[in-house]
């Protein structure tokens, strides 16, 4: 409330003017809100719509946040000169009464007696970490050690700050390339409606400002604020970016600084600034030339920096093999699901949305370490990764660095994480280090077969060149 002084006389001349002393202040915040891309009108743009907050409410809700808000819709009529230009047209906002969230965060949920009994269930059944992957968009058939490594990239490793203020992220950066139609886009979808905090953009409709920040005229104060972008918007969350290879280079180099510090630098407009990006980035791109070519090296296909992919935790290559088998089954299920309105059945119940997301932020609370004894085993492991890598040469199909080492690390615990474990154990490196090595599988099942890089003819050529070299080398 803010008591005005009225003057002694009773002249209509008086002014009135604010006692500040006897005044009290509350908090006061202004929101915009941008309504749901489900749910725009045909040929409409998003609209948006400005909220007052006012008191307790200040600062319950975060940029990125999907909440429902209750309200008082009022005009707010201009004055001065602009008023006598508008007339009766006013501006208009929601006086806040009441912000509900509709999908609470990892941090945010309460677990009650009954959640816990549930998780408990679930914790204790055989194979669940294959359950939990499986439960990941089960309309879409296969891609079960893809699935796994979505569920890692939920449930993340550990955030380690060190005493000297260095910070090692322990959020799992995934990057899905692959063949058109082997169902990229339809998880990176699913992702995102079950993560309680995600962002979904494309890589053609992304710049580097649109993914970092931009600078804007504040509309009450006039002064030059920062709005952030997507990868701000995800933070403590999960950004999906469709469409990967389609970004333009100097806008992907603003991606480097989030995926590894995890924060955007800003110094625009007097503004110098660092702003949190602690977000895991689930990427889904094409190969160079459309569809995978056998016969270029996968370095000419996977066409990223090295600076880039030696930032992803996992760079999972997805072919689209032809096999009688694998596709009459792959038929099978998307004409049960088209008929039926709902996958075929996987053997068990799969788990809701809702328990699948409070496992998970159950399993975060967890902050398993990696024992002594492991260290070797580890360290040998990553050696042997770096050896099989010069020895196959140009043939390599990935590039390792010391962040490989991290990477299975934050794998590592993760796996311990959904294990509700404080430790890491043996199992965890070599599911870890498994999940790797299949991440290039579908790859290696094509390498095997070296006339399928060449046409009919030129493959009829290279086998009378061989037959002719051996009668020649046998005389």
């Amino acid at each position: 409330m803010t008591p005005f002084s009225f003057p002694n006389n009773t002249s209509s001349t008086g002014e009135l003017f604010l006692e500040t002393r006897a005044s009290k202040f509350i908090k006061f915040q202004e929101v915009k809100v941008q309504e749901r891309s489900e749910d725009v009108p045909v040929g409409h743009i998003p609209r948006s719509l400005t909220v007052q907050v006012k008191g307790g409410l200040t600062r319950t809700m975060r940029p990125g946040d999907v909440v429902d808000i209750t309200g008082i819709f009022l005009p707010k009529p201009s004055t001065g000169f602009k008023a006598r230009q508008t007339g009766l047209v006013a501006d208009t906002f929601i006086e806040a009464m009441a912000v509900k969230h509709q999908k609470a965060g990892y941090s945010d949920m309460l677990m009650s007696a009954d959640n816990m009994t549930n998780l408990w269930h679930h914790h204790q059944q055989l194979d669940m970490y294959g359950k939990l992957a499986q439960s990941i968009a089960p309309e879409i058939y296969g891609h079960a050690d893809v699935k796994k490594a979505l569920l890692l990239l939920l449930c993340g490793g550990v955030t380690r700050e060190l005493r000297d203020g260095i910070r090692i992220r322990g959020d799992i950066h995934v990057c899905l390339m692959g063949d058109p139609g082997v169902a990229k886009s339809q998880l990176l979808k699913h992702i995102t409606t079950l993560a309680p905090r995600s962002v979904y953009t494309t890589g053609r409709g992304s710049s580097g400002v649109g993914l970092t920040a931009s600078i804007q005229r504040d509309t009450v104060t006039g002064e030059m604020i920062l709005e952030g972008g997507a990868l701000v918007l995800a933070d403590h969350g999960i950004c999906c970016i469709d469409e990967f290879d389609k970004m333009e280079d100097s806008d992907r180099t603003a991606i480097h600084e989030v995926m590894e510090q995890q924060t955007v630098s800003i110094a625009k407009a007097g503004i110098t600034t660092t702003l949190n990006a602690r977000t895991a980035v689930l990427a889904a791109a094409n190969p160079a030339y459309g569809r995978y070519n056998i016969a270029a090296s996968p370095q000419e296909n996977i066409n990223l920096p090295a600076a880039l992919l030696s930032r992803f935790d996992l760079m999972w290559l997805i072919l689209d093999v032809a096999g009688s088998e694998s596709d009459v089954a792959l038929a099978q299920h998307v004409l049960h699901v088209h008929r039926e309105g709902k996958p075929p059945g996987l053997g068990f119940e799969p788990i809701a949305a809702s328990q699948l997301r409070a496992y998970v932020a159950h399993a975060r609370t967890f902050s398993p370490h990696v024992p002594v004894e492991l260290s070797n085993y580890i360290a040998s492991a990553y050696a042997e990764i770096r050896q099989d890598e010069i020895d196959a040469g140009e043939k390599a199909m990935g590039y390792t660095t010391a962040r490989t080492l991290l990477s299975i690390l934050r794998l590592s615990e993760a796996l311990a994480r959904l294990r509700w474990a404080d430790q890491v154990s043996e199992g965890d490196v070599n599911e870890a280090l498994r999940l790797i090595k299949m991440s290039k599988i579908s790859l290696e099942d094509t390498a095997g077969d070296d006339t399928s890089k060449f046409d009919p003819i030129t493959a009829i050529y290279m086998v009378r060149e061989d037959s002719t070299i051996a009668d020649t080398s046998f005389f």
